[in-house]
């Protein structure tokens, strides 16, 4: 839960991450002093321990415990009562009261009278604020009534106070984080609005197509401008990066009810699915689908398109069936394998993934992404097979992908990621350093070199500064904001965190991703709150995986 509560983000599968880049400090519980009991007095063991009402209450507290045991929780519930109604409130004995509304929260919630135990951890946090036990409790209670955020913050604080050392909160943190995120995610979906990405982003996503209808066609008959066709016009503009030309004129050619009506549906709906606008996109891509006089090249382009879409709106079985269509239709088209093996790496799928890599690569072995993303899941799968002789060969199928597409930057991209983890920091680095000399306006990269100097050098500074740099190119990455402001948050700079993960959520382009980012700004505004509470300072001074 580290990588949660310290607002860290996944491990990047796309273009998400910082994943399990950093580990949040602990802080040491017994420093804190329980703001309701400042200024009381210690308790005295041997006088309290020889005062008739503390047995008494003892007594009927083991009594209570007893019929807990056997399942008796009303029965267990009236003796904790009579424990509490008995207990002297002096001499600084509030600690061991906590202890008995604490139990009788226990009885409530297995009683599934979830508000009821909630009070009674009010009550048990009242009297001791630094109950672990009770905050643990109203947390759960907390999330069985829905009321998500103050779980989190209970959980939250258990953890700091705990060191971060309990698995057991650290996952339910975990969970709670990742419920949240989803709720959030969701609400933002039914109000946002939605943004046109950077051009370097549409151009990269573009070029994982190589049987693009658009991009790969050809002119056979210009006899002038006044009789281009619509998808040369179109090629033209979105080699020039004219996106929102296109999906302009997409929109009148679709008015038309041409015979290229099918291919601005295409284009039209592209736009739709990297503006993040799915409902639209789906309409578009479904239209296109369904017309059997369009070209099999084109409704195959639509059928992967869909099937990406249905991947992001977490409908993985569609996804899938989409995907036999398309290879129905295009039994030896490399862009159904590419993109389905990168939905497969995404689901975990490595056997698969690794299927459709290979077929996409044997189709077309001048498709570089295709191929770098091979190796990259030939590498993945050797790491999880422990295997030392195709783990070897991973490397060397990256090396020649490197030497034969020297042009292409997602290729020194990905190496420079696998050398990383194998903590080859000088060799990644020069690798970032090459892609960038071929595309000096890519911000991911730039993302990518700062997480390599943090990793390798904890040089926090200097990776900011790279990220700065790329967000000065690419004031829409995303990924960007959302490393930075795990940085801060590492840096205590909890209010900068929040900032900039406010920042990357309205880029987000699927609600997988925003259900990510929510996550992480739910756990540093939840750190935040845990920080003023008990007016504490936030360790910074990150511990690096």
């Amino acid at each position: 839960m580290a990588n949660c509560i310290g607002a860290i983000s996944k491990k990047r599968s796309d273009e998400k991450g910082a994943a399990d880049l950093v580990k949040q400090e602990s802080i040491d519980a017994t420093k804190l002093t329980p703001p309701s009991q400042t200024n009381e007095t210690k308790p005295d063991k041997q006088e309290s321990s020889s005062k008739t009402p503390l047995k008494e209450c003892q007594k009927y507290k083991d009594k209570g415990n007893a019929l807990f045991k056997e399942q008796k929780y009303t029965e267990a519930i009236d003796e904790y009562s009579k424990a509490i109604e008995l207990f002297p409130k002096v001499n600084g004995q509030l600690q061991e009261l906590a202890k008995f509304y604490q139990n009788r929260a226990a009885a409530y919630e297995q009683l599934r009278d979830y508000q009821r135990a909630k009070e009674e951890c009010d009550k048990a946090i009242e009297y001791d604020p630094v109950y672990v036990k009770a905050l643990i409790r109203r947390s759960k209670v907390n999330e069985n009534l829905g009321n998500l955020v103050e779980s989190l913050e209970d959980v939250t604080s258990a953890c700091i106070l705990e060191g971060f050392s309990s698995e057991s909160t650290l996952l339910s943190a975990d969970r709670i984080l990742k419920s949240l995120g989803r709720k959030h995610a969701k609400e933002e979906i039914s109000k946002r609005t939605t943004i046109m990405p950077s051009k370097h982003f549409i151009k990269t996503y573009l070029s994982t197509f190589q049987e693009d209808p658009v991009m790969s066609y050809k002119e056979t008959n210009v006899n002038g401008e006044g009789d281009q066709s619509f998808i040369s016009w179109a090629k033209g503009k979105l080699e020039e990066q004219k996106y929102s030309e296109v999906f302009d004129r997409s929109t009148e050619e679709i008015a038309k009810e041409g015979d290229e009506a099918s291919i601005a549906l295409l284009l039209r709906g592209t736009i739709h699915l990297l503006k993040g606008d799915h409902n639209l996109a789906m309409e578009d891509l479904r239209r296109v689908i369904d017309n059997i006089r369009a070209s099999d090249k084109i409704r195959i382009n639509a059928l992967i398109k869909r099937a990406s879409l249905y991947m992001q709106m977490e409908d993985p079985s569609k996804s899938m069936l989409d995907f036999e269509m398309a290879a129905e239709l295009g039994p030896m088209n490399a862009d159904v394998f590419h993109h389905r093996g990168q939905v497969r790496l995404l689901m975990e799928d490595l056997d698969g993934a690794m299927q459709d890599f290979a077929k996409a690569v044997h189709m077309n072995k001048n498709f570089p992404v295709a191929v770098v993303q091979k190796c990259y899941t030939d590498f993945r799968y050797a790491l999880s097979k422990q295997d030392v002789t195709k783990l070897e060969e991973s490397l060397e199928g990256f090396q020649r992908a490197v030497k034969e597409f020297s042009y292409c930057t997602e290729v020194y991209n990905l190496y420079a990621q696998v050398l990383t983890e194998q903590e080859k920091f000088r060799d990644a680095e020069e690798l970032y350093d090459k892609a960038l000399l071929i595309d000096p306006d890519n911000a991911t990269i730039y993302v990518h070199k700062a997480i390599l100097i943090l990793h390798s050098s904890q040089n926090m500074e200097k990776a900011v500064d790279l990220i700065n740099e790329a967000i000065k190119l690419d004031d829409k990455c995303s990924f960007a904001y959302e490393t930075l402001g795990t940085i801060e948050v590492q840096r205590a700079n909890l209010d900068h965190a929040i900032e900039l993960f406010g920042k990357a959520i309205p880029l987000a382009k699927t609600e997988m991703e925003l259900s990510h980012l929510f996550a992480l700004l739910d756990a540093a505004i939840a750190q935040r709150v845990v920080a003023r509470r008990y007016k504490i300072q936030i360790p910074s001074g990150p511990n690096f995986a």
